[in-house]
């Protein structure tokens, strides 16, 4: 691993040419795992302020054990995501076992992973979290890791749907008045409520549809449908329980507000 700022105060030294810093960069861009197994950036968080994450749901427990450990090496947190259930106690035990400390998502099996007890704060870095139900949880909790891993504090509100749509009234007020950023809404069925989540608010929304529901439109369809179709301005959306994708871009929003 190298130190940046050890690197460029050597360079101003005179002890390392421009050659060699750039080699040194170069070098530490991928790292290997294993015979193949992965080649990781390390490095995007410096680049993008997004760390790179673990996608769980298809690989061999013992492969996300490599890579967790790779990465954790180099960087303060790491996110494993959708992990096969029946992986999840296992991985947990791991990680134990290295004294590493891990959050799990609320009814999900998206774990964050880091060595420190607290990770580091900005101030900035604001943004509200909102699901339609219960049902929506494990895409919301996504959205609430990632951005906890890039710095952000989240206001939730979960179970707030368009059937009790008076549910939502204080929550908004409460996020409004804390100065979020930006709102991260996930909805499944007919996927209405980032639509009026977005007509309620002058600050970025971004709509995540879910795969909840049934019949015609199910899996997620009718609701991104819906959102795609939004009439009301400020509204973004992601693809089908894209949860991290979703906290990902609204941290950025959060992170690049210097608005008071």
């Amino acid at each position: 691993m190298f130190d940046l700022k050890s690197l460029l105060d050597d360079f101003s030294k005179g002890n390392l040419t421009v050659d060699e810093i750039q080699k040194h960069i170069t070098l530490s861009y991928i790292d290997h795992v294993g015979n193949e197994i992965a080649k990781l950036d390390t490095y995007r968080e410096f680049r993008k302020c997004i760390p790179e994450l673990i996608y769980g749901e298809s690989k061999l427990l013992s492969d996300v054990m490599q890579i967790v450990d790779t990465l954790i090496e180099k960087r303060s947190s790491v996110i494993v995501t959708r992990l096969k259930m029946n992986n999840l106690e296992d991985l947990k035990v791991y990680l134990s076992s290295k004294k590493y400390f891990f959050e799990q998502g609320i009814n999900s099996s998206t774990i964050l992973i880091h060595k420190k007890r607290n990770l580091v704060k900005n101030k900035y870095g604001k943004i509200g979290i909102i699901c339609a139900g219960t049902s929506d949880i494990p895409v919301a909790e996504e959205a609430r890791l990632v951005s906890k891993a890039m710095g952000c504090e989240s206001i939730l509100s979960y179970d707030v749907g368009i059937a009790g749509i008076h549910r939502l009234f204080p929550i908004l007020s409460k996020m409004l008045k804390s100065n979020v950023k930006s709102i991260v809404v996930a909805a499944g069925m007919e996927g209405a409520l980032p639509s009026f989540v977005s007509a309620c608010v002058d600050i970025p929304v971004i709509g995540v549809p879910t795969s909840v529901g049934y019949g015609f439109g199910s899996n997620g369809v009718a609701a991104l449908a819906s959102m795609l179709q939004s009439c009301t301005l400020g509204l973004t959306v992601v693809n089908i329980d894209n949860g991290v994708g979703a906290g990902a871009f609204a941290s950025l929003i959060a992170l690049n507000s210097k608005k008071k």
